[in-house]
């Protein structure tokens, strides 16, 4: 039976051999390592005395101070062969270790006797990706006011990149973020004019949230236009009266739509990646939307076979 297991142990007969100390001899075809508490900037000088040796791998043990001395210690061996393996104590901090200095460490070390915490810990490592299909657009019409969401995100959002955002859960469009600025409006590469304060939008566990729940420390899912998905904290939503306009669109027998603010700086994509203003769709234009069968849902989680509809 093939496996992907690995053992980390300081016996030669494991993948990966933790040494007591580092000598000459190398167990031969075997990836060998050391474990180093770090206390000071001293500490950091012995990992990289260490790694010049061509050891393998180095596990750090970092105790009040983490992320300092991590990253300190990932810009000094980047370039070399030694892989980074870091100690965990929760979910959170084995996210948090994959993401210092955007490179983040080789490998986590995550002590916990509870299956959940484990189950956690891979959603918050998980990537998702969505199928986004071309929408025909076959109705806009001008609804009056109404209140929509600025969602400003902590991230910079590049050209292609927005929110799943509708007002169906099954049927959400690929709203783009306002990196493009004009002669009138200067880019806000971090915002989404998302929608109006009822719509739909996918947070990173696969649940729902209406646009008007969100708030600062909320995270948001963010897309390209591939489908490619990442995580993004709200840093802060805005929430104001605005002229709105509707727009339906269909992928075969599905059909949704959206309500957005009336304005040239909101921007679906289209399938070849160019963008379009919502102010200037017509109908019979095609967009990127993320489309499935109907569920019902239950404070933002499915419910499959429940019968539901949605107009």
């Amino acid at each position: 039976m093939k496996t992907k297991l690995a053992t980390l142990y300081n016996s030669e007969s494991a993948n990966y051999t933790i040494l007591d100390k580092i000598s000459s001899s190398k167990p031969k075809g075997k990836k060998v390592g050391i474990r180093l508490r770090v206390l000071s900037n001293a500490d950091i000088e012995n990992i990289l005395k260490f790694a010049r040796t061509g050891i393998d791998f180095v596990i750090v043990d970092v105790k009040d101070w983490k992320i300092i001395p991590l990253e300190n210690i990932i810009a000094k061996l980047h370039k070399l062969h030694t892989r980074i393996f870091a100690l965990a104590n929760n979910p959170e901090e084995v996210r948090k270790m994959f993401s210092i200095l955007e490179i983040g460490v080789d490998g986590v070390i995550f002590s916990t006797s509870s299956i959940n915490e484990v189950r956690e810990a891979l959603v918050y490592l998980g990537t998702k990706s969505f199928e986004l299909k071309p929408a025909k657009i076959f109705e806009i019409k001008e609804v009056g006011n109404g209140e929509r969401v600025c969602v400003d995100t902590a991230s910079m959002l590049h050209r292609g990149e927005g929110m799943l955002i509708g007002s169906r859960s099954n049927f959400l469009f690929l709203v783009h973020n306002e990196s493009v600025g004009s002669s009138f409006t200067s880019p806000r590469p971090f915002r989404v004019n998302a929608g109006a304060v009822h719509c739909y939008t996918i947070s990173p566990d696969g649940t729902t949230k209406y646009l008007s729940e969100l708030e600062t420390g909320s995270e948001v899912l963010v897309l390209d236009s591939k489908g490619k998905a990442r995580r993004a904290t709200v840093g802060r939503s805005k929430i104001e009266s605005r002229p709105m306009l509707m727009i339906k669109a269909q992928i075969g027998n599905e059909i949704g739509g959206i309500i957005a603010q009336n304005a040239e700086t909101i921007r679906f994509v289209r399938p070849n990646g160019h963008l379009v203003s919502v102010t200037h769709l017509k109908k019979g234009d095609v967009v990127l939307a993320h489309c499935k069968p109907a569920t019902g849902r239950h404070f933002g989680m499915e419910v499959d076979d429940e019968y539901i509809i949605e107009k």
